[in-house]
C-alpha cells in the first residue's frame, strides 16, 4: 500500500480499510516523535532516502499520530473488550442468583449436616450448626472400612432412595462452572483499563488541535459514532451489582467474600457438583453390575439344574437297558396287576393272543417307565 494511502485512511478513520493488525504494527514500529520531527526536516531530500525514512517523513505530517493510532486501535478492539468482560460478569451474577434460589441445594446442605452430626456424635464436633462450603469437596475422602465406597456415594444413594428432589441441584446450578473460571481481579483490572483508555481518548479529543484539512475526520468520527462511555457505564453497573450479589452470598453462607475469591468459592462448588454427578454415575454402574451378576448367577443355577435332570434321565435309560435288569419291568407289571389291566378280557383271548398281549404289555411298561413321574 502506498504511504500516502496509509496516511489517508488514518486521517479519515476508514474502518473498511483499517485493521487491528495494521494499527498494531504501526504503533509497534513507529519511530519516536523526536525521530519523526528530525525526518520531517528531510522532506526535500525525499527521493534520495530509503523506504523507512520516506515512510517516516509521510507519517510525520499527521498531527498527534501516536495518540491518534492508540485511539483508533481502542475503537477497533472495543467490542472485543466488551465481549471479554460482559460474559464473565453475567456468569457470576447468574451463579449467585441460582445458588441463592436453589432449594434442592439447601436440602443437600441439611442432609450433609445431619449425616455429619450423626457420624460425629459423642465427639467435640457433635451437634454442629453448620460447616464451610469448601468441606463439600472433602466428603469423598471419607471411605468405608472396606475402602469400596465413599461418604459421597452413600449420600447420593440416600438421595436416590429417599430425597430424589435433591438430585435436581446440579441442573439448578447451571452457571457455577463458568463462574468458577472468572478471576475477579482480572475482571476489575480490565474494567479499570477500559475506563482509563476512554478517559485518555476523551482528553485527546478535547485537546485535539483544530485543522483545516477536510480529510482529517478523527475528532468527528471518534466523538459522534463511538459510544464507549455509555457501554462502559452499563458494564460498570453490572459489575457493581455482581459484587453486591457475591457479598450477599457471603453473608448468606457465612463466609468472608473478601477473603474467599469468586474463583475459589465457585471453584469448590463446581468441583463438588462434578463429583456428585460422578458418584451418581458410579452408583448406577454398580447397580447395573450387581443386576448383571445376579442374572448370570440365576442363569448358571438354571443351567446346572437342567444338566442334572438330563444326567438323571440318561442314567435311567442306562439302568433300563442294562442286561438282566428287570426292576423297571417288574414295577410296571406290579402296577398292571394292581390296576387289573392284566386280567381284562382274559376269557376272549387265545393262547397266541395272550402271548402277544403280554409282549405288548411288557413293551408298554418299558416305555411308561421312561416318562417322568410326579
Amino acid at each position: 500500500m502506498p504511504y500516502e494511502e496509509i496516511k489517508s485512511i488514518i486521517l479519515e478513520v476508514d474502518e473498511e480499510k483499517l485493521s487491528e493488525s495494521l494499527i498494531q504494527s504501526l504503533v509497534k514500529n513507529l519511530p519516536e516523535q523526536k525521530e519523526l520531527n528530525a525526518l520531517a526536516q528531510l522532506k526535500d531530500e525525499y527521493n534520495d532516502l530509503c523506504e523507512p525514512e520516506q515512510f517516516g517523513i509521510v507519517m510525520s505530517s499527521v498531527k498527534m499520530l501516536r495518540p491518534r493510532l492508540n485511539g483508533i486501535l481502542f475503537r477497533l478492539m472495543f467490542e472485543e473488550h466488551v465481549n471479554n468482560i460482559k460474559p464473565d460478569i453475567m456468569a457470576v451474577t447468574l451463579a449467585c442468583e441460582e445458588l441463592k434460589k436453589s432449594e434442592s441445594f439447601s436440602r443437600l446442605l441439611e442432609l450433609v449436616l445431619l449425616v455429619g452430626n450423626y457420624m460425629n456424635s459423642g465427639s467435640r464436633n457433635a451437634q454442629s450448626l453448620g460447616f464451610n462450603i469448601s468441606f463439600l469437596c472433602k466428603i469423598r475422602d471419607t471411605k468405608s472400612s472396606d475402602q469400596k465406597t465413599t461418604l459421597l456415594h452413600f449420600l447420593v444413594e440416600i438421595c436416590e432412595e429417599n430425597y430424589r428432589d435433591i438430585l435436581k441441584f446440579p441442573d439448578e446450578l447451571e452457571h457455577v462452572e463458568s463462574a468458577s473460571k472468572v478471576s475477579a481481579q482480572t475482571l476489575k483490572s480490565n474494567l479499570d483499563s477500559m475506563a482509563h483508555q476512554i478517559q485518555r481518548l476523551e482528553n485527546d479529543i478535547e485537546h485535539f488541535p483544530k485543522t483545516r484539512d477536510a480529510q482529517d475526520k478523527f475528532v468527528e468520527k471518534m466523538s459522534i459514532s463511538f459510544f464507549a462511555r455509555d457501554q462502559y457505564e452499563k458494564l460498570s453497573n453490572m459489575h457493581n451489582n455482581m459484587t453486591k450479589l457475591y457479598e450477599n452470598l457471603g453473608e448468606y453462607f457465612t463466609f468472608d467474600p473478601k477473603a474467599v475469591s469468586i474463583e475459589e468459592f465457585f471453584g469448590d462448588l463446581s468441583n463438588f457438583r462434578n463429583l456428585f454427578l460422578e458418584a451418581l454415575k458410579d452408583n448406577n454402574k454398580k447397580r447395573e453390575l450387581e443386576e448383571k451378576t445376579k442374572r448370570a448367577k440365576l442363569a448358571k443355577e438354571k443351567a446346572e439344574r437342567e444338566k442334572l435332570e438330563r444326567q438323571k434321565k440318561k442314567q435311567q435309560l442306562i439302568d433300563m437297558n442294562r442286561e438282566g435288569d428287570e426292576t423297571g419291568v417288574m414295577d410296571n407289571l406290579l402296577e398292571a396287576l394292581q390296576s387289573g389291566a392284566a386280567f381284562r378280557d382274559r376269557r376272549k383271548r387265545t393262547p397266541r393272543s395272550q402271548a402277544n398281549c403280554s409282549i405288548r404289555f411288557l413293551l408298554s411298561a418299558k416305555l411308561l417307565n421312561l416318562l417322568p413321574r410326579n
